[in-house]
């Protein structure tokens, strides 16, 4: 059964999904319109076992839906509004220290 997130848990799933690049690039591919698995893994030049356990965290998260179209299954953002707070948050300026790094982060970025 389908349940609204509430605001707090909706930021919280937004944040675990966009705590790895990977998924961060998989929403901005989608932000751009819905695609295909295979698509999806050749525009970003991953592995498809890869990609299905990142497409399988953010339809977790609630952030892509799946569609079926014939026997092959399309994944969409759940909701239009999503494009826009992407947009938001690219624009965003977030001002780090040069030295600094997130807790946990490697040489790609915070993997806490």
């Amino acid at each position: 059964m389908l349940r609204i997130a509430s605001e707090i848990d909706a930021l919280a799933r937004f944040g675990r999904a966009l705590a790895d690049p990977i998924r961060c690039r998989v929403l901005l591919a989608l932000r751009d319109g819905p695609a295909h698995p295979a698509e999806l893994a050749e525009e970003l030049d991953i592995g498809r076992t890869r990609l299905s356990n990142h497409l399988a965290c953010l339809r977790d998260c609630g952030l892509v839906v799946t569609v079926p179209v014939g026997r092959r299954i399309r994944y969409e953002l759940a909701d239009p509004r999503l494009s826009h707070a992407l947009d938001d948050l690219r624009a965003a300026v977030i001002a780090v220290e040069s030295d600094r790094r997130c807790d946990g982060e490697d040489e790609t970025g915070c993997d806490a």
